[in-house]
């Protein structure tokens, strides 16, 4: 079996070297453990941390992008409000996505070293897991869970986990339930360009988004704005 490299891993084409934890969800072997060390961590602290979300393929993440390009799935402004398809140019629309659902090809997800985490024992009856900023937030259901993560991220007790999203810099927005395990994440971060991301595009051109041609034309600017 040909070992996969870097670059593959970096653009969310090959799953390999991942484990799956109890939960189902999967991660880069050490990523795992790190989060099982953090979980346990959590819970002397009274909080049941779990993933809502961890490795995404290439192919996972271009159904969401796709789904949000055509209008079938929700964008949100920075204020969780749905925003309608029909107000916006492809231009403004795919900024619009860019805020919170990265391209494919360029998501953190699809390293193995990225968590959503959520406790599902501080969600009220009768509600249910959005994974926007406002649950988070000071008054949110998760925010004694965002300042326990905050103290150990600041103290150096959070196994190796930093919010890569923690800065609203004018791309991605802030994403407080987003986790990534450091090590791991720093050696692929540089294999995820632009100039590798056309290569995969020009090789399959099944892999290639929705908006494609515009997506193209900017695809520096995309990566200097929204990839972290």
């Amino acid at each position: 079996m040909q070992i996969p490299n870097d670059n593959d891993i970096a653009l969310g084409l090959s799953d390999f070297g991942l484990v799956s934890l109890a939960s189902g969800h999967r991660f880069d072997e050490l990523a795992a453990q790190a989060f099982v060390r953090l979980q346990a961590r959590a819970l002397t602290q009274g909080f049941v941390l779990q993933a809502a979300s961890s490795y995404r393929s290439y192919a996972s993440q271009l159904a969401i992008f796709n789904a949000k390009w055509r209008g079938d799935r929700q964008v949100l402004d920075d204020f969780d409000r749905v925003l309608n398809r029909q107000d916006h140019t492809s231009e403004e629309w795919l900024h619009r996505i860019l805020r919170f659902s990265a391209l494919p090809g360029t998501s953190r997800h699809h390293w193995g070293t990225e968590v959503d985490i959520f406790d599902p024992t501080l969600i009220p009856k009768g509600e249910s897991l959005k994974l926007i900023p406002s649950e988070y937030g000071s008054g949110g259901y998760f925010a004694s869970l965002t300042r326990w993560l905050d103290g150990a991220i600041k103290e150096g007790v959070s196994e190796d986990f930093d919010r890569p999203y923690h800065t609203d810099k004018g791309g991605v927005a802030v994403e407080p339930w987003h986790l990534s395990y450091r090590p791991r994440a720093e050696q692929l971060r540089g294999y995820q360009t632009p100039a590798a991301l056309s290569e995969a595009w020009e090789k399959w051109p099944a892999l290639r988004p929705d908006g494609f041609e515009l997506i193209l034309d900017c695809l520096e600017e995309i990566f200097e704005q929204y990839v972290v």
